[in-house]
């Protein structure tokens, strides 16, 4: 052991192996680093050269390199594969880095064969209009869609996406955001669940045009039961926002929210019996909840069962839509020139123009004062 540290050729040679851990590797080369042997003595040559090649062709580390060989069971005896895997990506715009990032994801595209496995995909989606920029994106944010079949995957999944969305530019831009809508065949399960349940095809469009990701969920099929089981229509329109607020609120967050409610007199039943009449309520935030509220209760004096009747006024604006309004019922309640016993509710759901000529331009006298009330309230939101 000491003869080993006394002998100056010995040191240096553990200075030099010390370096390998800590000097970033950025050679090109394809010649496998003379270092590495000291870091993977106890592997194939076939693992060496393929955790190696990671290293020097892609920056990582000795240590992540030999784990995603390991993991994915990475080897080859030739950089014949891999070569071939780096010019096909480069000359379709891969930068570097993107793929880098592939690779950390699937190590295993380095033994494909890209004109067999990968350009019929390439080409599936340039027939419908994808951009090569498209194809870079899309396969880097999930290289998992080089992974599937094409012909009993990607295929089917995307005319089934098509038969909703009727257009190929409007499914390419969802595949830039939600790569995986295409790859993942729970998709495509809840896609049919949802047509076997009878939810309209409409609710459908609807929820892939705006919330596509719950269709990544493997427990939908359990609350599409549960809104069924509320009384809730699958034709109907309020079932899509209904299956969006089931499947995106957690049990935990669903309870704070019937808590909340509950702190301003409804119970239980009376945030069941909401949800049932306008669903997005429960989409709703906590923090605007307590606000609008507050507002109507503690600022206006009104009886917050009121909403419960009414939910739909938890989804407008607080700035833009309920305070002008307030300000303009309020003034007629005090000058007697509205009923008391009228829907304290009904001139927030009407539309601007309804609003207008009922609170406002039918009051001649005072016509001019309210629009001006109104529109500065509107301007202060």
């Amino acid at each position: 052991m000491f003869k080993f540290f006394n002998s100056w050729r010995h040191r240096r040679t553990l200075i030099n192996y010390l370096k390998g851990f800590t000097t970033p590797l950025t050679s090109q080369s394809l010649n496998p680093n003379p270092l590495f042997h000291h870091f993977c003595t106890n592997t194939s040559d076939s693992t060496s050269l393929a955790v190696s090649y990671l290293i020097n062709n892609f920056g990582f580390d000795p240590q992540s390199a030999s784990k995603l060989c390991s993991t994915y069971h990475l080897r080859f005896k030739t950089t014949q594969k891999p070569e071939s895997f780096l010019t096909f990506f480069r000359n379709y715009g891969f930068s570097n880095s993107q793929l880098r990032h592939m690779i950390a994801k699937m190590p295993e595209l380095l033994t494909c064969k890209p004109s067999k496995t990968v350009l019929p995909k390439f080409q599936f989606f340039l027939s419908r209009g994808a951009s090569t920029s498209d194809i870079v994106n899309i396969v880097t944010k999930s290289p998992r869609v080089l992974y599937v079949s094409l012909n009993n995957q990607i295929v089917p999944a995307y005319e089934l996406v098509y038969r909703f969305l009727q257009s190929d530019k409007e499914i390419l831009e969802k595949l830039n955001y939600s790569a995986n809508l295409l790859c993942d065949c729970t998709v495509q399960n809840n896609i049919t669940m949802l047509i076997e349940n009878g939810v309209s095809d409409s609710n459908i469009k609807t929820l892939l045009r705006e919330q596509t990701r719950i269709f990544k969920r493997r427990d939908m099929l359990k609350s599409v039961k549960e809104l069924k089981d509320l009384g809730f229509n699958p034709s109907k329109t309020t079932f899509g926002v209904a299956l969006h607020a089931k499947t995106t609120v957690n049990n935990t967050l669903w309870k704070e929210k019937v808590d909340a409610f509950k702190k301003w007199g409804w119970s239980e039943e009376d945030s069941l019996e909401a949800f049932r009449k306008k669903p997005y309520c429960m989409l709703t935030s906590i923090d605007k909840i307590h606000l609008v509220m507050n507002f109507w209760v503690n600022q206006l004096g009104w009886d917050a069962m009121a909403i419960a009747k009414t939910p739909y006024i938890l989804s407008l604006s607080l700035e833009k839509r309920i305070i002008p309004r307030a300000a303009v019922v309020q003034f007629l309640l005090n000058k007697g020139l509205t009923d008391k016993n009228a829907s304290l509710t009904y001139p927030f759901v009407v539309t601007d123009k309804l609003f207008l000529n009922m609170f406002i331009k039918r009051f001649e006298n005072e016509a001019s004062y309210l629009l001006k009330l109104y529109e500065e309230k509107c301007n202060l939101g």
